[in-house]
């Protein structure tokens, strides 16, 4: 654990007084090749190390592998909860490495991506009790804007979106924030900009993708920050293992340590 401590995760009020999802953040993107379940995993290590409980669900139904970056065998995942083998806190997994729980999707498999819709429903019903015993659930979505993607995004409090430089990254980011704003305007939608060459890129090229928002849906995302380019990100993933562990010091970790003490910040009414 890092020299990050709290007694009062996340500033948020107990499991007694705190709003439905509201310590529940999704991790989305437009396209995938973005590194988003990368982001995911560092983002829930370095909040774990903070000192706070938190929970990463691997929400990609289709085509799971947050358990595969992390070399993780969990005993039970998703595929048993919803085949009734298990319940959904009996498949959590506790990951001593990161020092935060993982409930696993079901790894090289699509069959989940179809999932009824009551199933679906029962499933977040579940998430979200589970939920009150934790400071932060971090969902780790599939990419695109299908309606699975979308139904488990508007179950979180805060939605990430993830996007880098690509020209098709930023076109499909911005098609989730519109259609994430369009069905709910109440939505607290945020960017990370992911691969940014410089801390400035990655401000320019969040700034591409605000000016469409507030020229076609008249909304301003808040921009997180900028995760820079790493070569050591590729390291840690082959290693299967947390590049917060593996390289310390490395700006990716860093940039992400940053995300996760903005985060952790009290929100005030205008969003800063």
């Amino acid at each position: 654990m890092s020299e990050e401590t709290s007694t009062n995760p996340g500033g948020s009020s107990g499991p007694s007084t705190r709003a439905k999802g509201s310590n529940i953040i999704a991790i989305a993107s437009g396209k995938g090749g973005v590194g988003k379940t990368w982001f995911s995993i560092t983002l829930a290590h370095a909040i774990a190390r903070s000192g706070r409980k938190v929970l990463l669900f691997d929400g990609d139904l289709g085509l799971a592998n947050l358990d595969i970056q992390l070399g993780l065998m969990a005993k039970k995942d998703l595929g048993a909860v919803l085949a009734g083998r298990a319940s959904l806190s009996q498949a959590v997994t506790f990951y001593e490495e990161g020092g935060f729980d993982i409930i696993a999707g079901r790894s090289g498999s699509g069959a989940l991506a179809n999932l009824a819709a009551n199933r679906l429903q029962a499933l977040l019903d579940e998430l979200a009790l589970i939920a009150v015993d934790y400071d932060y659930v971090i969902i780790d979505l599939g990419a695109g804007v299908e309606s699975t993607v979308r139904r488990l995004a508007y179950a979180a409090g805060r939605i990430i979106v993830v996007v880098t430089d690509e020209p098709t990254s930023l076109t499909d980011g911005y098609a989730f924030i519109k259609i994430t704003h369009s069905e709910r305007p109440d939505s607290d939608i945020q960017v990370v900009t992911n691969m940014a060459n410089s801390t400035t890129e990655g401000e320019r090229t969040f700034n591409t993708l605000n000016k469409a928002c507030q020229g076609f849906l008249k909304f301003s995302p808040l921009h997180l920050g900028s995760v820079r380019r790493d070569e050591k990100v590729r390291g840690a993933i082959r290693a299967q293992t947390p590049i917060l562990n593996k390289y310390p010091e490395s700006e990716a970790g860093t940039d992400v340590k940053q995300i996760a003490r903005m985060l952790r910040r009290p929100q005030t009414p205008d969003g800063g």
